[in-house]
């Protein structure tokens, strides 16, 4: 039994990879059925919440007690409306004008995007002489070359699929179908930078208010706020609110339930157990099962450059958990090393104390 509790994390991870891959193709496939990318994300987050507020009601007590003020209050709005309602409605628009293959393959830029925003904020310490440093510089580089070709250099199509009518705002004229993909991508470089500077928001936010669980529906909630006022600009009418199948339904619950509910439970098991470079080492596999997938279910276009793009932003990737595993591993080492000083100098102290009380005896 001992060897399934120590590959219990990569069987998660593993069942995740598919969950989230299910999860992109069956989104697109409603979006190109006709359903908004803004209505979906107000749907998702708005069963995410009535999922998840209460478990974090009943099981608050067990948790740390948090206040919410005005300071937690603000930072949280903030949160949301980066990390929510601003990355879910900017993927689902690229996804929609691009595709579920290329929204999986964009997403692995996104370690590469928070180390250079959190090197900007402080809070990724740089060493332009440590090999490590180098590594997730040039890892940096090569997500971002690789995000660039699978935008810019198409190449042959392998699957041609078109559009229905648009339910874009970005696509208000007829343009070209080759334009549909630039934009889509640009948009999806757009949320996976949201994404990371929601990452690096968590840092304040989770020390203001460090009850998890309460946070995450709390975040939900807020989230479904802004996002039923941002939709209610933008698809005043009634008939785009219509869920008008069941295959669009359950998407929408699959999405919120186990998109923003159960997949958050999965992810802080696997964290706390193994790690976040560890969780991130799996997120290139999602692109290829979101890739087969999309390619059999959907027949998306598949081009030689969105290959091309993806091995570069994959091995990219790579490069920086590398930098980033070697931080950690010096972090290790530097603590270790201060206990083991901490522990000698007790050891000292305790010598000095001894021979001290043994004084008078000596005298004696």
């Amino acid at each position: 039994m001992g060897w399934i509790e120590y590959y219990k994390p990569v069987i998660v991870m593993l069942v995740l990879q598919f969950t989230y891959a299910a999860l992109s193709v069956s989104a697109r496939a409603s979006l190109l059925q006709g359903l908004s990318p803004r209505v979906f994300v107000f749907y998702r987050q708005a069963f995410g919440t009535l999922f998840i507020t209460p478990i974090a009601y009943f099981f608050r007590t067990k948790t740390k007690n948090s206040s919410m003020g005005w300071k937690s209050f603000s930072l949280i709005f903030i949160a949301a409306l980066i990390g929510v309602t601003g990355n879910q409605m900017i993927q689902y628009e690229g996804m929609y004008l691009a595709s579920s293959s290329a929204a999986s393959a964009l997403a692995n830029i996104i370690p590469a995007i928070t180390f250079v925003a959190a090197s900007i904020v402080g809070f990724e310490p740089i060493d332009i002489r440590s090999f490590r440093t180098i590594a997730k510089i040039l890892g940096t580089v090569v997500c971002v070359t690789g995000a660039i070709t699978m935008s810019l250099i198409k190449g042959p199509k392998l699957l041609n699929e078109q559009l229905p009518s648009s339910n874009s705002l970005l696509v208000i004229n007829p343009i070209g179908r080759d334009n549909l993909w630039l934009v889509g991508c640009l948009c999806l470089f757009v949320g996976c930078c949201c994404w990371s500077f929601w990452l690096i928001i968590q840092v304040p936010v989770t020390r203001i208010y460090p009850d998890h669980l309460s946070l995450s529906a709390w975040m939900c909630f807020i989230g479904t706020m802004q996002c039923g006022f941002v939709t209610l600009f933008t698809d005043p009418y009634l008939e785009a609110w219509k869920i008008k199948s069941y295959f669009q339904l359950g998407t929408c619950l699959y999405a919120g339930i186990v998109g923003s509910g159960i997949s958050i439970f999965a992810q802080a098991w696997v964290i706390e157990r193994r790690g976040p470079v560890f969780s991130a080492m799996f997120n290139p596999l999602n692109t290829i099962i979101v890739t087969i997938f999309a390619s059999i279910f959907l027949q998306e276009q598949i081009y030689i450059g969105s290959v091309i793009g993806a091995f570069g932003i994959i091995i990219g990737l790579y490069v920086v958990l590398w930098g980033k595993a070697k931080d950690v591993e010096m972090l290790k080492e530097a603590e270790e090393k201060k206990i083991l000083e901490n522990d000698q100098i007790k050891i000292v102290q305790v010598l000095v104390d001894g021979s001290n009380l043994a004084e008078p005896f000596l005298i004696k």
